[in-house]
């Protein structure tokens, strides 16, 4: 198992900033940092909505077998 260490944040700003730029350039990279976030789904929404699309029937037969 080998020793890893974390850069420090400054570097790995430094060093990803390097790269993008060099990739995609002053503009491309400014737009890249500052992209929106995109807003996340609070979990228990996120879980709700997805109870939604399942059907209770249809996954009792799967699980179990159809007919009992």
């Amino acid at each position: 198992m080998s020793n890893m260490k974390y850069m420090e944040e400054e570097t790995v700003i430094r060093k990803a900033t390097e790269v993008l730029m060099k990739e995609l350039g002053p503009v491309e990279t400014v737009r890249f940092i500052t992209l929106p976030k995109r807003k996340r789904v609070d979990g228990v929404r996120r879980h709700r909505e997805w109870q939604k699309q399942l059907g209770k029937d249809r996954f009792f037969d799967e699980v179990f077998g159809a007919g009992g």
